[in-house]
């Protein structure tokens, strides 16, 4: 996998949801994908549970599937998240 030297902020993440044409961010372990293109992402809210624009990482443990999600066609590696 290879990751972009892209810094993406905190603000900038949270404007990325879906709502006004926007894009749509998700962020997990630090890294920032893009997951417009995926189909249980189209409203910007993932199996009535998960939220676009936020860190997901504490919540992946309790997800129904593994890594490998991160590696579908539909998603996109943007960058890192800048350190808080």
């Amino acid at each position: 996998m290879i990751i972009p030297n892209r810094i993406v902020t905190e603000p900038e993440l949270k404007r990325n949801t879906g709502e006004r044409g926007t894009r749509i961010w998700i962020v997990f372990n630090g890294i920032v994908y893009d997951v417009t293109d995926c189909p249980k992402w189209r409203t910007g809210l993932h199996e009535q549970l998960h939220f676009a624009g936020q860190d997901l990482t504490s919540e992946f443990p309790e997800a129904p599937h593994k890594l490998e999600v991160f590696v579908h066609d539909c998603v996109q590696i943007i960058g890192r998240l800048q350190a808080s």
